[in-house]
């Protein structure tokens, strides 16, 4: 572990928000996915609620409790050295749920959080049929997510879905109100063509979160391009969840067409995928309290 480790993961967070440079945080949900972005020497991760409800088994459809949702952040946590920044859906109710999911989440050891102004219960913001609490009462529960952390470094960022129900400039509005009360970024969904997505750093009063989603709603975009336009944080919350569903199925359907198993040689050793989750650290261990002989 290196000095900056040592720094805590909320205040590392909101030095890589303030570096100028803008963040990428790929999306994982469980210590694999966790483990292998950070080895992929990303420097922060996002714990994505599509694919935290998919480890259930469930569809991104509001399903899982706070606790559920926090309990897998803080595995997440426990495995990776990296700040995380986590899906809080709703906040899981009115300003009192918000003041609770805020306190537990800190606890868990999480660096920031985004609260949405979905009806609970909310659906994932790249499908259709969203409905949106009023305004005020999406701000309400900022301000109570803002007066609920201990850490003043934890990072609130407000999401907002109008875009998709009424319109851009209800969402740019919301998410204007948002960081008025107080909101470190804002985060606008589904964004539906490029002009949107140049369009929402210009219009919005503070630093602007993007969320690329495969298949989603938003069209394709470079993070370089995203850079360009001004944002300051990039979220890839579907990126290896995709990928793992994809790989899965043609494994398993080539398991039962074939009856063969994939050859040894196709994929990384049993001792390098334990590797990958830090067995050398744990074989260290072994001796390391053992007396040695004088």
């Amino acid at each position: 572990m290196n000095d900056n480790n040592q720094v805590p993961a909320a205040a590392r967070l909101r030095q890589h928000l303030n570096s100028g440079d803008m963040l990428v945080a790929p999306g994982v949900y469980d210590g694999i996915t966790a483990r292998l972005a950070e080895q992929a020497k990303f420097t922060a991760l996002y714990m994505t609620g599509a694919g935290t409800a998919a480890s259930y088994g469930l569809p991104d459809y509001g399903l899982l409790t706070m606790t559920e949702m926090v309990a897998n952040a803080a595995r997440i946590v426990a495995c990776t050295t990296l700040p995380v920044i986590a899906d809080a859906d709703t906040g899981f109710g009115n300003e009192l749920n918000v003041t609770r999911a805020v306190r537990a989440y800190e606890q868990a050891g999480v660096a920031g959080i985004h609260i949405e102004d979905q009806v609970s219960p909310k659906r994932c913001g790249h499908l259709d049929g969203k409905e949106l609490v009023p305004a005020a009462e999406f701000v309400a529960k900022i301000r109570a997510a803002l007066a609920a952390r201990r850490n003043p470094d934890f990072v609130i960022i407000a999401r907002t879905d109008a875009n998709s129900v009424s319109g851009l400039g209800d969402a740019i509005a919301r998410a204007n109100a948002a960081l008025a009360a107080g909101a470190d970024l804002a985060f606008v969904e589904a964004p539906r063509n490029l002009d949107e997505i140049a369009a929402i750093p210009r219009r919005v009063n503070g630093p602007c979160l993007f969320n690329i989603v495969r298949g989603g709603k938003t069209p394709d975009i470079s993070l370089h391009d995203v850079r360009e336009m001004g944002y300051r944080l990039a979220i890839l919350p579907s990126l290896l969840l995709a990928s793992v569903m994809r790989v899965c199925e043609q494994e398993l359907a080539a398991l039962a067409a074939t009856g063969m198993p994939p050859l040894a040689a196709s994929a990384l050793s049993a001792k390098e995928r334990f590797q990958r989750m830090g067995s050398d650290d744990w074989d260290a261990l072994r001796t390391r309290f053992i007396d040695k002989p004088r």
